[in-house]
């Protein structure tokens, strides 16, 4: 009986997991070494990335109890799992990356925000920019409207500056 609760709260926690992750992307480690294993675990932990092995089972009922739609056919082999809590594109980024060098790792899919998401959407979403850099992008676009609308507004109050200027010159050289 007491194996039961265990398995009840091991699920409770992955079941936590999954809701507070933006990204949970699945894959099969078969093939790597410990030491890939462990350096993997090292980039992902260093970016505030979670990578655990689960049970497949425990997988499927939390993701069943989530209501989740899709990710339970990719629970079959070993499987580990990444959560990513704050940064959607940085567990996509360094799996796809650490795929490239080290074939052995397959990226099986993943849920985004709740959403299913295949192998190759990963894939995609490891190609965007970082977080901080789709800001910045977004800023300076933001930023750029009010800078013309500025130099528009300068415009008027220079030829206004300009026209004192010559009518205090017309006014000087009447005076003279």
């Amino acid at each position: 009986m007491g194996s039961l609760e265990n398995k009840k709260v091991v699920v409770g926690d992955i079941t936590e997991k999954m809701k507070e992750s933006k990204v949970f992307i699945v894959a099969d480690y078969r093939g790597l070494t410990v030491a890939e294993v462990t350096k993997l675990r090292k980039e992902l932990r260093e970016a505030g990335i979670e990578f655990k092995v689960m049970k497949n089972t425990l997988m499927n009922i939390a993701a069943n109890d989530l209501g989740l739609e899709g990710i339970q056919d990719y629970f079959k082999g070993p499987t580990a799992v990444a959560f990513g809590t704050d940064d959607v594109v940085a567990p996509a980024q360094i799996l796809a990356k650490f795929a490239k060098q080290y074939p052995a790792l397959e990226i099986k899919a993943g849920v985004l925000e709740g959403n299913f998401v295949s192998a190759d959407e990963i894939k995609a979403l490891a190609d965007l920019p970082p977080r901080e850099v789709l800001l910045a992008k977004l800023a300076n676009v933001m930023q750029s409207p009010i800078t013309g609308m500025a130099t528009v507004l300068q415009g008027p109050i220079k030829k206004l500056g300009y026209a004192l200027v010559e009518i205090q010159k017309v006014k000087e050289q009447q005076a003279s």
